[in-house]
């Protein structure tokens, strides 16, 4: 990767910019506000899916050594009759708060709208934003500009993802399948019926005000993807209860459930996808769900009827 822009920073630092005031010093311009910008990034990415189409006649008809790669292009001339992606194109709504990428608007749940295109559904399953997914992928700005790529797969999880987006984006794919794996005389390696489409993030769910290599502030972003496989019910602390049920609040943020938040020391705060102890109380999660033989208790234990199981209960 180029830039890294896939490495997971929860609660990235905020950076101002800054401008001179009358007296000569430095004035920090505040961030905009998610309000302010979200609709304006929904209109711009609705009139770029409105004026462009992609490669879908060869997604329909493969041609003879068809890459089934995904090429996006203006419909003006030649291509003046295409059909544009707004009409292939599905939308997820997701509600981000200001305090999750650092600013302290104190704006709360403010709707964000992603949309995707599968161009060719996956053989295999769809994985949540916490599984563990085997991605090929290529990263770009709305005028054509790529800022990121990997050119063979790569294995990603919500624990290396900053781009909050891009996760939530694949979850809305297939995966392809193992028995339809193929070894290249290269040595990568690349499946029949994997899953491919692409993705197109506001900048609330992406960097924001934050600048990140090539991509400038309150940039909303493309990803092409292709989807390998998967690890059902990614576990990242092994403590027996899968990540994506550790999102307590069901808010599709993994990052701000910590039950025992209280009592873990500034520099070592770990979320319950994260954390083998989830309540903080010395026994371990895995423990605490468990019979004598290790096998795990569905519905996961209530000793005290007080409808929070013993793994999220200090008390028990």
């Amino acid at each position: 990767m180029k830039y890294g822009v896939l490495v997971f920073i929860c609660f990235a630092v905020t950076l101002l910019s800054c401008k001179n005031d009358d007296n000569g010093g430095p004035e920090a311009i505040p961030p905009s506000l998610l309000s302010d910008v979200a609709p304006e990034d929904d209109e711009t990415i609705r009139e770029f899916l409105n004026t462009h189409f992609y490669n879908y006649e060869e997604f329909e008809t493969p041609p003879e050594g068809f890459d089934y790669r995904i090429v996006i292009d203006t419909i003006a001339g030649e291509n003046a009759d295409k059909r544009p992606l707004m009409e292939d194109a599905e939308s997820i709504t997701l509600n981000v708060s200001s305090s999750f990428l650092g600013l302290s608007a104190g704006e709360e749940n403010i709707a964000h709208k992603l949309y995707y295109i599968e161009a060719r559904e996956g053989g295999g399953e769809s994985p949540t934003y916490a599984d563990s997914t085997l991605v090929r992928y290529e990263g770009s700005l709305l005028d054509g500009t790529t800022f990121d790529e990997g050119n063979d797969f790569q294995w990603f999880d919500i624990s290396r993802i900053e781009v909050r987006g891009f996760a939530n984006g694949y979850a809305q794919l297939k995966t392809g399948t193992l028995d339809q794996i193929v070894e290249n005389p290269d040595g990568t390696y690349s499946f029949n019926d994997s899953g491919i489409g692409v993705i197109f993030i506001p900048s609330g769910l992406a960097y924001f005000n934050r600048t990140a290599g090539s991509i400038p502030s309150y940039s909303p972003l493309i990803f092409k993807l292709e989807l390998g496989t998967f690890v059902p019910d990614t576990d990242h602390d092994n403590d027996g209860i899968p990540s994506i049920e550790e999102d307590l609040n069901s808010n599709g943020v993994l990052a701000d459930d910590n039950t025992d938040a209280d009592q873990e020391p500034f520099n070592a705060i770990r979320p319950n996808y994260l954390d083998p102890d989830d309540d903080g109380d010395g026994i371990p999660t895995r423990d605490e769900i468990s019979d004598e033989n290790g096998n795990i208790i569905i519905p996961y234990p209530d000793s005290d009827g007080d409808g929070v199981p013993d793994y999220l209960d200090p008390d028990n």
